[in-house]
């Protein structure tokens, strides 16, 4: 696995900022456009919204998480993950699990966010993380395989790509420590681990899908033996194996539509890591690293929609910069957040290159 340092001159420099701005552009624009179709399946996205969804909208008053939500707002996943960066940043490129266990507990007192935004895992975390223990010892608690094993810990995990460009395995160790509080596991590492390398990978000058892909599978290996080593194993499927099964499909489908039904009917696109994180790889290939078509595939996919797409727009954002973005889209979304990304950027830029 490449421990190669990414060098910094200005002409990069430039490219780091622009890399940056666009995966955390593309992960909070396919969040929103996936947060009406979040829990549904392909046929009823199809029914309800009378074809593809390209467009924001407001979730209905049945979506399970996200109703109450305007159109073009993010959900938990692209709120937990600018609030990451903000953790990079205050460590000067580094996540403890004390830091991002704070961060955790200070998402949890957000009412637009905490308690309906919450999986099962992250909820028992907050709660034992309330009560005062270690987090080096909450995320591998429990008995139940699904514990620990959701893409709760991949879901946020970008920023740990970014601050680490063209070093994998930096980056795959920079997610472990972040899934320590919450998704301590081989699979919820392994996940979080496939996302994060292929961010650091995209963010080369030069990247090919296929190194992308390559660098994803390798994180998911370093990633489960992290989990399993330092954290608790669960039974489930191999993430890196469902990686081969997720871009093979992508790469045998011969358009958008059968791309999503292909993905969708051999991994899944539902909460587990061991789905999401996959499936996500998946489409960033299917659409070519293109951010908004990688946005549009997972959000008419359905299941854990804004996750899934999160994941893999912040893949293909990376890959491509911000130029790629729609910037109707990316304005729209800034409005609705009444966010400054270009502010969280510059500054996540600035910690890399210390």
């Amino acid at each position: 696995m490449s421990t190669t340092r990414y060098h910094t001159t200005e002409k990069t420099l430039i490219s780091l900022l622009d890399r940056i701005h666009g995966s955390l552009a593309a992960a909070c624009i396919a969040d929103a456009l996936g947060a009406p179709t979040e829990e549904r399946s392909v046929p009823e996205i199809r029914s309800l919204f009378t074809g593809p969804v390209e467009e924001f909208y407001a979730p209905l008053p049945d979506a399970p998480y996200a109703k109450g939500r305007f159109a073009g707002q993010y959900t938990d996943d692209s709120s937990q993950m600018l609030m990451l960066a903000e953790v990079f940043i205050d460590g000067d490129g580094v996540a403890s699990p004390e830091a991002v266990a704070k961060m955790i507990l200070a998402w949890s007192e957000k009412p637009e966010y905490y308690p309906h935004f919450a999986g099962p895992t992250t909820r028992r975390a907050i709660d034992r993380l309330r009560e005062g223990a270690d987090p080096w010892e909450v995320g591998k608690a429990g008995r139940i395989m699904t514990e620990g094993s959701s893409n709760g810990g991949a879901m946020r995990i970008a920023p740990a790509g970014l601050v680490n460009p063209g070093n994998i395995e930096a980056a795959v160790r920079a997610a472990h420590l972040t899934c320590v509080p919450s998704h301590h596991t081989n699979i919820g590492v392994a996940g979080a681990g496939a996302v994060a390398a292929a961010i650091s990978a995209a963010m080369v000058d030069g990247a090919t899908l296929l190194d992308v892909v390559r660098a994803a599978r390798a994180g998911a290996v370093l990633g489960d033996h992290l989990g399993a080593e330092h954290g608790r194993v669960v039974a489930g499927p191999d993430v890196a194996r469902r990686i081969d099964i997720a871009v093979d499909a992508a790469m045998r489908s011969d358009s958008m539509e059968s791309a999503v039904e292909e993905i969708v009917a051999l991994i899944g696109t539902g909460l587990p890591a061991a789905e999401a994180c996959p499936a996500a790889i998946g489409f960033f290939v299917a659409a070519g690293g293109d951010p908004w078509k990688t946005a549009v595939l997972c959000a008419n996919a359905g299941g854990d929609s804004d996750t899934v797409g999160c994941m893999a727009a912040a893949i293909a954002g990376a890959y491509t910069g911000i130029a790629a973005v729609p910037q109707d889209k990316y304005q729209q979304m800034l409005q609705a957040n009444e966010l400054d990304l270009a502010s969280v950027a510059s500054r996540l830029t600035a910690v890399v290159n210390n």
